[in-house]
């Protein structure tokens, strides 16, 4: 009888077994807790119990074993389903970090490209102030040399004049030696 359960559970167990690899994970509902106790306390006298029977120690141990398999069958593919959702959960969190940084990168990029266009506009804005400041100082050194020019001809014309006055002046006295009159003062400040 004792072959006989053995030979049963190992069918069970192979049953079990392709049924377990077979099958997808199942989802394990959680276990309902147990109804509520009594209120009031019920007292059971206690029984006595019959030696269990060698044939029965058998089956009952075959059933423990059975059970006890059960359990690590069930313990394995909860291992298995939780890893899965581990492995799931890391590459969601993998697939998003590489989202983030993706987008941050284009952003990087973007900010730089801005920041290059705007360098270079004031680039050429510096250069445009650059040349108007280089004409404006030509022009400036021009006006100064214009101005210099003219100071220079009336300064010219300045000296002329009072040549001319000296030279007037001078026929005016040798004229007065030869005639030998003496120039007439109106005022003490003008002479005609």
């Amino acid at each position: 009888m004792a072959e006989n359960v053995t030979k049963k559970a190992s069918t069970s167990v192979r049953s079990s077994t392709a049924t377990v690899h077979d099958t997808p994970p199942a989802v394990v509902a959680p276990s309902t807790p147990p109804p509520p106790a009594p209120t009031t306390p019920q007292v059971v006298p206690p029984q006595p119990k019959a030696p269990p029977s060698p044939v029965e120690n058998v089956e009952d141990e075959g059933k423990q074993r059975s059970r006890d398999r059960d359990i690590a069958l069930a313990h394995v593919e909860s291992e298995k389903r939780l890893s899965f959702i581990k492995a799931w959960e890391d590459s969601e969190k993998t697939k998003a970090l590489n989202k983030a940084q993706k987008k941050l990168s284009a952003l990087d990029a973007w900010e730089n490209s801005k920041k290059a266009s705007v360098d270079a506009r004031l680039r050429e804005i510096e250069e445009k102030l650059e040349r108007k400041k280089a004409d404006q100082a030509e022009k400036l050194k021009n006006m100064v040399a214009q101005f210099h020019k003219e100071a220079e001809e009336k300064r010219a014309m300045v000296q002329a004049k009072k040549g001319e006055i000296i030279l007037t002046i001078e026929e005016k006295a040798a004229k007065y030696r030869a005639t030998g009159y003496a120039p007439k003062k109106f005022c003490g400040c003008m002479s005609f």
